[in-house]
């Protein structure tokens, strides 16, 4: 009798085929398509952004905040994100000593915004393919309005940028480690907006 294997049919993300009985069947192609702004959030000591060998941005301690945006992505998503990390309880309380109790802006710390469109990578084969991330010509604007957004919304001083588009050497003491990551919409970032 002949051995059963398993065929992997082309697509996107994945889509498995699996002999049974002699007979072909597919399961349902189950694709997981993201569309968000993305947020990985890095508790920091320090951090700083150098652009051909020179220090462009550096805050002390606060949250690295590397910023993928998706060709989708509007201004709610930019509102979501921005609430969100300033609003994470990611430092400690010393008079409570509760681990997870203030926020950047209750630890008057600073943020140090780095856009990233790699967080939308994804590979095919072995190369990187980024076509889902926003386009640079719309991404820069967007961008800079989500840096507008978090010096609105804090003390404008503590909000510090890279430069986009610009090869850049990000530097940084992860404090814990404590890495987060942020989806505008994923299902239950969603439950959380309706209740924030």
């Amino acid at each position: 009798m002949p051995l059963q294997t398993q065929s992997l049919w082309p697509c996107r993300f994945a889509c498995v085929g699996l002999h049974n009985n002699n007979r072909r069947s597919r399961t349902s192609a189950t694709t997981v398509r993201v569309r968000a702004m993305r947020a990985v959030v890095q508790r920091v000591e320090s951090a700083s952004v150098e652009v051909e060998g020179r220090i462009v941005s550096e805050i002390g301690p606060g949250l690295l905040v590397l910023v993928g945006i998706h060709d989708s992505d509007t201004e709610s998503d930019a509102d979501y994100i921005c609430r969100k990390v300033l609003n994470m309880r990611l430092f400690p309380n010393e008079d409570t000593g509760k681990a997870w109790d203030h926020s950047v802006v209750q630890k008057n710390y600073q943020v140090l915004l780095v856009s990233q469109f790699t967080l939308y990578g994804f590979l095919k084969g072995n190369k990187p393919d980024f076509h889902v991330a926003m386009a640079p010509q719309r991404a820069k604007p967007f961008y800079a309005s989500l840096v507008d957004r978090f010096r609105n919304a804090y003390n404008s001083d503590a909000i510090k940028d890279g430069v986009f588009g610009a090869m850049m050497k990000v530097n940084l003491v992860n404090d814990g480690p404590v890495t987060m990551q942020l989806d505008s919409q994923s299902p239950k970032n969603t439950v959380d907006a309706a209740k924030s």
